[in-house]
């Protein structure tokens, strides 16, 4: 998820060749409510990870992740 905008994020998708879609909080309110921004005035996100169960709900929460290194690390816990 990011705060940029669909097109951004498109073409980001597209230069690393992700085979999904990344998602877009341009209004910020995921981003404060999952504590990846303190409040929608904040220019860009930090760097967060959750893990959300079949069931909706977040089972693993990391306030401080490194985007390289989390998938590996959270496909450890599924």
């Amino acid at each position: 998820m990011s705060f940029d905008s669909q097109s951004a994020n498109k073409k980001f998708a597209e230069k690393y060749e992700f085979n999904f879609p990344l998602l877009c909080d341009t209004e910020r309110a995921m981003g404060v409510a999952y504590g990846a921004a303190d409040d929608a005035s904040q220019k860009s996100a930090r760097r967060i990870g959750v893990i959300v169960g079949p069931d909706g709900k977040v089972t693993h929460y990391f306030p401080k992740v490194v985007a390289k290194e989390f998938p590996e690390e959270a496909l450890k816990l599924v």
